[in-house]
């Protein structure tokens, strides 16, 4: 009986030797490029600008500081001024627990980078009143009861205060729109819209 040749008949498509030829070179490969990517994000993790000297007029107040351009006003008010009036809540621009004033125009402060805010006059919650003498807007608040848990309260309180400067004979229809920018998950909205109508000088009736 002859010997059986089907062993040496070539296999279709690639052959063993190149098989595995090909496999060392693509795990070399691959392993090479998750080094180099490792390597990468390595050094993008220390690459940009570092901290720039800048100064901020916050409350009246001239504050001198180094930071990074890429930290927010937020930031630079809650952890390196220890002003924490602005409450950090969504941090994306959506709930207005920080809202602040910018040369009297509210703003949220998680959304404004602490070097754009150079040359501008920065006013918090601290600087509306005190438990002494309170704000207007302060008062009345705490009249009509527009607070509960109280974390929302200072960006109510901030925006309040600059919608009324703009609009100090507002109705019920153009406060609701006024504070729309604003949250409350524990849902004063009926209070706060009170506290407002008391200082516009309108009624339920003629709200």
């Amino acid at each position: 009986m002859g010997k059986d040749r089907k062993s040496d008949i070539p296999a279709p498509g690639i052959s063993r030797r190149d098989f595995f030829r090909n496999s060392t070179a693509g795990a070399l490969s691959t392993g090479l490029l998750t080094q180099a990517r490792g390597e990468t994000a390595e050094m993008d993790a220390f690459v940009g600008p570092g901290p720039a000297p800048i100064e901020l007029k916050i409350n009246g107040r001239s504050h001198r500081l180094e930071l990074e351009p890429r930290v927010t006003l937020l930031d630079a008010l809650r952890n390196r001024l220890d002003i924490t009036g602005a409450k950090r809540v969504c941090d994306r621009g959506t709930c207005g627990a920080c809202t602040i004033l910018l040369d009297g125009k509210a703003v949220y402060a998680c959304s404004v980078l602490a070097i754009d805010a150079q040359g501008l006059e920065i006013e918090t919650v601290e600087s509306l009143g005190t438990p002494d003498r309170l704000h207007p807007v302060q008062s009345a608040f705490v009249k009509h009861d527009a607070l509960q848990c109280g974390f929302c309260t200072p960006g109510f309180v901030v925006v309040a205060k600059a919608f009324l400067d703009e609009h100090p004979k507002a109705t019920r229809k153009e406060i609701e729109k006024g504070l729309g920018g604003n949250l409350c998950r524990c849902g004063t909205y009926a209070g706060i819209r009170e506290a407002l109508l008391e200082l516009t000088g309108k009624g339920e009736r003629d709200a």
